[in-house]
């Protein structure tokens, strides 16, 4: 699962990092707590050119009447994501990369309290989480929304969830986008075990409202 992020990367080094044009109503970073139904930053790719863009964090599907029509998904399942028919035009004609500097995961202790911990790349860059995108169109104003695809938790996480956010190697961007070949349901797989570190941190970061760069220091 993956139910907040953290962003820190100014817009100009995602742009570089991602060889993206950016929009210009992307939202702020840096943004230590990156919460569901918040905008956030995407590349897409259209007739070869990559876009840098804002989506809105939880997928409407075109069936629901309004944006809260129905749950928050904000998560696909890798595994299944090809058969659900809210996923399944998106999974292979609409697919995008979400940056993110580290995530977050929940344990519990013996008195049931919320103990959280923040995953990041051992190399301290940038991660590419895998996702999908699609318009909604029913409402007054279209909105563009996105949800961030899953699988099983490598070793590194399995201690602390079963489920970890797909997180693209540079190399498979081109093929998620869309922008070379077909195959792209193949890099939808745990990441290495030695790719990424986690520690607890603070619980202030159980807030949705909570901010700044003290969430991401270890508890």
């Amino acid at each position: 699962m993956c139910g907040r992020f953290a962003l820190t990367l100014p817009h100009e080094a995602m742009a570089d990092l991602f060889r993206a044009v950016p929009a210009n109503d992307l939202p702020d970073t840096p943004n230590y707590n990156i919460c569901p139904s918040d905008g956030i930053h995407a590349i897409t790719s259209e007739d070869g050119i990559r876009h840098l863009r804002p989506l809105r964090w939880g997928f409407v599907p075109h069936w629901y009447k309004t944006p809260t029509d129905g749950p928050l998904l904000i998560n696909a399942r890798a595994e299944s994501i090809a058969k659900k028919p809210a996923f399944r035009d998106a999974c292979r004609s609409r697919r995008c990369l979400v940056p993110a500097t580290g995530f977050y995961e929940w344990t519990r202790d013996f008195n049931n309290n919320r103990l959280p911990w923040y995953i990041h790349p051992k190399s301290d860059g940038a991660l590419a989480f895998a996702g999908i995108w699609q318009v909604w169109e029913r409402g007054d104003t279209p909105i563009t929304t996105c949800a961030i695809i899953t699988t099983s938790a490598n070793r590194t996480l399995s201690g602390i969830h079963h489920r970890m956010p797909v997180i693209l190697d540079a190399r498979d961007w081109p093929l998620w986008l869309g922008e070379v070949g077909k195959g792209a349901a193949a890099v939808m797989k745990p990441a290495p075990d030695d790719s990424l570190q986690l520690y607890r941190v603070h619980a202030k970061v159980n807030s949705n409202r909570a901010k700044g760069p003290e969430l991401v220091q270890p508890a």
